[in-house]
């Protein structure tokens, strides 16, 4: 386990570097975004791997990497959306929202070393693609939460959705960092 915590720390630090970079130059301006926003924008990204594993055919060249990291960074925009509300103006420092950031990865990754201490790592032995069909799995149930106003009957909410795709994404980003 130690192994993977290393690697996911590596693949989280690839994102957050972006994350940076991209708040250097656009501000907070996804503050703005309503939650149906962020999880259509996650989902555009999903269809696009999944389309690059299905294609033989590519005519944009970025790959499956650079849409996980999109996966990533725009799922913990939702789950800092999820505490902190959506606004009309951006409204986060450079500083405030790296510590948002490095927040809600903390807890995400906590969430994933004691999954991964219970299902002792299977997802080692996944492809790919599986993970991409769970994110996108995960991206129809938050759609359906979306549509019943964020009730839920007996599923887990929006948030822990939220965190398995940042964890599946995490996942697929280092079996594909084995392939190079």
């Amino acid at each position: 386990m130690a192994e993977t915590s290393e690697q996911y720390n590596n693949v989280i630090e690839m994102c957050r570097e972006l994350f940076i970079n991209k708040m250097k130059d656009y501000g907070s301006a996804w503050r703005i975004l309503r939650l149906p926003s962020l999880t259509d924008q996650i989902f555009i990204k999903a269809q696009r791997i999944r389309g690059l594993q299905q294609n033989t055919e590519q005519r944009v060249d970025e790959g499956q990497e650079s849409e996980f990291i999109g996966i990533i960074n725009y799922c913990v925009m939702a789950l800092v959306q999820l505490e902190k509300g959506v606004v009309e103006q951006p409204d986060l420092s450079l500083e405030d929202a790296t510590q948002l950031y490095d927040e809600k990865v903390a807890e995400t990754k906590q969430l994933m070393l004691d999954k991964n201490h219970d299902y002792g790592e299977a997802w080692r032995d996944m492809r790919v693609s599986s993970l991409t069909d769970l994110i996108l799995q995960k991206l129809l149930r938050v759609k359906q939460i979306e549509d019943n106003q964020g009730k839920t009957l007996v599923s887990e909410g929006i948030d822990a959705n939220y965190q398995d795709m940042i964890n599946y994404a995490v996942f697929a980003l280092i079996h594909l960092s084995k392939d190079d």
